[in-house]
């Protein structure tokens, strides 16, 4: 199982965390399962932007995001290139480095 480093967030995890998950795991279900109490005012339906996360390693390995998720994000608060719903970027084979934007 892939190795993710959330870096810290002064409200969801501090001091950072590192977890592992299944690889098809979205970065959010890899969160939550793991106490780390995202965001997900949607219930993880792509339907908002609240699970919004920033892939600072690994991004290239993560699936292209799909049109619907793409016009969420550029209502996303602190859009990046490498921007992602964490409810829909799913965790491949390779270790990756998530930030959690601070709102």
């Amino acid at each position: 199982m892939p190795v993710i480093r959330i870096l810290p967030h002064p409200e969801y995890c501090p001091n950072g965390a590192e977890v592992t998950a299944p690889s098809g795991t979205s970065l959010c279900e890899a969160m939550l399962d793991n106490h780390i109490e995202i965001e997900h005012a949607c219930e993880l339906s792509c339907a908002c932007t609240t699970c919004h996360v920033v892939v600072r390693e690994g991004f290239e390995s993560l699936a292209e995001a799909e049109e619907i998720e793409e016009d969420l994000l550029d209502k996303a608060w602190g859009l990046e290139p490498k921007s992602r719903l964490s409810c829909q970027a799913l965790v491949g084979k390779v270790p990756l480095v998530i930030e959690i934007p601070k709102y």
